[in-house]
């Protein structure tokens, strides 16, 4: 039996497939194929039978609920919606959770823990963290360790790297701060966000990163900074 989790999530909204598809990340040991399309996300379960699926409701070609009643026995499925109208629905169908969005990371990880356990399987290999952002027409990866620091820019965010590049996507700051690892970033401005391992010194004015960065600390998290950095 592999280690690896093979996973599938069909969901009409991509932003909501880029979250279950970061939060797989997150956990890691997970193989996750997304589809916008429920009829080809349908057709791919049945021909390869993945561990675990993610599975809206909503969806304008074919209902989440129709999609888990196909499935080939035996595989373990997960609701996502917004409605919460269908919970009686998705538990007669024996879901193994169900996920009201928007959803925190924290809550989706008890849902796979929930999924891990009716497969028999233990916790997953730790792996190298990473969150996935689209850039343009482009869904960019990267690992949560090579993030310096992100900054807001009205509707969009800059996500500036340790190894020198910067990403630039149409997501704002506080969508991001959910996809972060907890505790490993702080917020120090209302336009930014620093990794707290990347920052080398500190005072009620401003940061200074590893790489000479200087970011400016916005006077309402001043002190909340000094307490958690000292």
């Amino acid at each position: 039996m592999t280690d690896t989790i093979h996973c599938v999530a069909i969901d009409d909204e991509p932003l909501a497939l880029a979250i279950i598809e970061n939060f797989c990340r997150r956990i890691g040991g997970i193989e996750i194929k997304t589809f916008s399309n429920p009829l080809e996300g349908l057709e791919f379960i049945r021909n390869n039978k993945p561990h675990i699926a993610f599975l809206d409701i909503e969806m304008e070609s074919l209902n989440g609920l129709e999609i888990a009643r196909r499935l080939p026995e035996k595989t373990c499925f997960i609701f996502t919606t917004a409605y919460l109208h269908y919970t009686l629905d998705g538990y007669d169908l024996d879901a193994v959770d169900y996920l009201h969005k928007p959803f925190a990371f924290s809550r989706f990880q008890a849902a796979f823990g929930k999924a891990l356990r009716r497969l028999g399987r233990e916790r997953l290999p730790a792996t190298e963290q990473s969150i996935v952002v689209k850039q343009e027409y482009n869904n960019i990866s990267i690992p949560v360790d090579d993030i310096l620091y992100i900054e807001a820019m009205e509707a969009y965010s800059k996500i500036f790297r340790l190894s020198g590049t910067c990403i630039v996507t149409r997501m704002l700051l506080k969508n991001i701060a959910n996809l972060l690892p907890e505790g490993q970033f702080i917020r120090i401005h209302r336009s930014f966000i620093a990794a707290r391992q990347k920052i080398k010194s500190f005072n009620k004015q401003a940061v200074t990163l590893v790489n000479g960065q200087v970011i400016p600390v916005g006077r309402q998290y001043a002190a909340d900074i000094i307490s958690a950095l000292s």
